[in-house]
């Protein structure tokens, strides 16, 4: 049984949680918390395998909790709020404090059984890397001030195939998926890579309005210019592209120019952006003048999208298990003989280089 403790200061929050909890056949609902000084010592005394946790509360904010748990008692954290729809900073620093993952609270077109649905997939997704997941938390937080200095520094800043896809060009184009612990392995990558290179199209499982935000963050932190992608954009050298939130993001061909088209078709894979939206159209619209890079996350949001760049001739690298958060979208790619290579997040700037030069 998967333990869960449900931290939130609104009863009805509370209460819905625990009803959809109480209901599922492997899960345990252990407690419920109105605010952090409760469930300080309930962690403590339940031990629970998974946190729910609302940011806005009385006494102490999420935020500052979060980074309390991750210090001192690291366990997998799901961030549940309506804050975050209104303010992503919120959304985005959660994830650099360590929290597994973020949804939204009801509200707008978002419904109370979509947060439900999404919570108890994420609750038990957590379960399943929750050891690994400890594990790592536990190691950056005994690297103490160099990794405040990093998380310090990023808060700073349907066609078919055309012909030139089947022939090497001058101009080329890297896409990147990636879902759970995505933002951090993002950070890492993007730090290091120098100014000019050939334009990046990024897939990170986020709602709408996170990825603004966090695009601006990479912005601050990278030597390329980060920002959201918008429709009818032209691709630029030295520029990265973030899929808009809610939007699916896929590149089409005019001539030797790409441009960014976006939509709002159904989910795949629960997700919107989807990787497999973005690689799919890269496979018909760049073939093997492409590099497509599958990081961390859960699900297999990408994998079949990077099949489809490989045989159209790309090169495909899928992060390994070793430095991934949550090793499932990366996974089903090499179970599916999608990645050409599979490496370790540090290794991955050196290949984007390669590529580039």
């Amino acid at each position: 049984m998967i333990k869960v403790l449900v931290v939130d200061d609104s009863a009805i929050v509370r209460d819905v949680l625990s009803a959809a909890i109480e209901k599922q056949p492997d899960m345990e609902l252990v407690g419920t918390a109105p605010d952090p000084f409760v469930a300080r010592d309930k962690i403590v005394k339940l031990k629970p395998d998974v946190i729910t946790l609302d940011i806005e509360m009385p006494r102490m904010d999420g935020l500052s909790f979060l980074e309390r748990i991750m210090h001192y008692f690291p366990l997998p954290v799901i961030i549940v709020s309506s804050v975050t729809t209104h303010d992503p900073y919120a959304a985005v620093k959660a994830l650099e404090l360590g929290a597994f993952d973020v949804v939204n609270k009801p509200g707008g077109s978002i419904t109370v059984e979509d947060v439900k649905e999404d919570v108890l997939r994420k609750i038990r997704a957590a379960y399943e890397v929750r050891d690994r997941f400890i594990e790592r938390a536990s190691r950056i937080a005994a690297e103490g001030a160099g990794v405040g200095r990093r998380r310090s520094a990023l808060l700073q800043r349907d066609t078919g195939k055309t012909l030139l896809t089947q022939v090497r060009t001058t101009e080329k184009l890297i896409a990147i998926g990636a879902s759970t612990g995505g933002t951090v392995a993002l950070e890492q990558i993007f730090r290091v890579l120098p100014a000019h290179l050939y334009p990046i199209v990024v897939v990170q499982h986020m709602p709408p309005d996170f990825t603004r935000q966090f695009a601006q963050r990479l912005h601050e932190l990278s030597h390329l210019d980060v920002k959201e992608g918008e429709q009818e954009e032209i691709l630029q050298a030295g520029t990265v592209y973030i899929a808009p939130g809610g939007y699916h993001m896929e590149v089409q061909r005019r001539g030797a120019s790409l441009f960014i088209n976006l939509n709002q078709k159904e989910r795949i894979h629960f997700q919107r952006p989807a990787v497999d939206m973005l690689f799919h159209s890269v496979a018909r619209e760049v073939g093997q003048n492409a590099l497509g890079i599958l990081l961390t996350g859960m699900g297999r949001d990408g994998a079949e999208g990077l099949l489809a760049m490989k045989k159209a001739g790309a090169l495909t690298i899928a992060q390994d298990e070793e430095s991934s958060i949550v090793w499932g979208m990366p996974r089903s790619a090499v179970e599916l003989g999608a990645a050409g290579k599979v490496l370790p997040l540090e290794k991955v700037p050196e290949e984007i280089i390669t590529f580039c030069s």
